[in-house]
């Protein structure tokens, strides 16, 4: 694999995980006095709490981490599980995940998926979302990559999975496809006001 893409490949571990020391998002942004940010602040609580699994519970929390490893150059820079505490705030489900990556391809979009509106190139279903950054976040985000995209998958509205099991959407599909296209646009705005590469025409 070419030298260039190397400190850009990171992929999520099963466990266990080495935290890669350098990272492309900044450092203090989950830490105090900024309790109100998850995912390094890509998203919100407020906002973060619009997708649901149906199952109620308490406040959100999220997870994030960053490992060596991987061999494509398309190169996680992060990943984030949003998690959910239970009835009595103690034991934590996951809600969703979100992953920030580069990219070479065209965004594209999905069948029957609704377009996240004015100013955004992306898309949402009720269980998953993609939005791509603003034209010149690869390059303040330290990618030699055309792209960076955010993608959004929430298991707990997986047609497929539900299918299979004989289940219902635990919310319905309408509300959640508008939840996720609300996520993914506060993802694209705040990462690209974080690093300065908001499109201005």
């Amino acid at each position: 694999m070419d030298k260039k893409w190397l400190p850009l490949t990171i992929t999520l571990g099963v466990a266990g995980v080495a935290v890669v020391a350098a990272s492309f998002w900044p450092d203090d942004v989950e830490k105090s006095p900024l309790p109100q940010s998850l995912c390094h602040g890509a998203l919100s609580r407020e906002t973060a709490k619009l997708i649901d699994d149906g199952q109620g519970g308490g406040e959100v929390s999220a997870g994030a981490w960053e490992s060596k490893g991987g061999t494509t150059d398309s190169a996680v820079l992060k990943e984030c599980h949003v998690l959910r505490a239970g009835q009595d705030d103690a034991k934590r489900r996951g809600l969703y995940k979100l992953v920030v990556e580069e990219t070479r391809s065209t965004p594209g979009t999905e069948k029957d998926s609704v377009p996240l509106g004015s100013g955004f190139t992306g898309w949402a279903l009720p269980d998953r979302a993609e939005v791509t950054l603003p034209t010149g976040c690869a390059a303040r985000m330290g990618s030699a990559a055309p792209h960076i995209t955010a993608s959004l998958e929430v298991p707990s509205q997986d047609e497929e999975r539900l299918y299979r099991r004989g289940e219902e959407p635990p919310v319905d599909p309408d509300t959640a496809t508008r939840s996720n296209a609300t996520v993914m646009r506060e993802v694209a705005t705040r990462l690209a006001e974080r690093y300065d590469c908001a499109d201005t025409g």
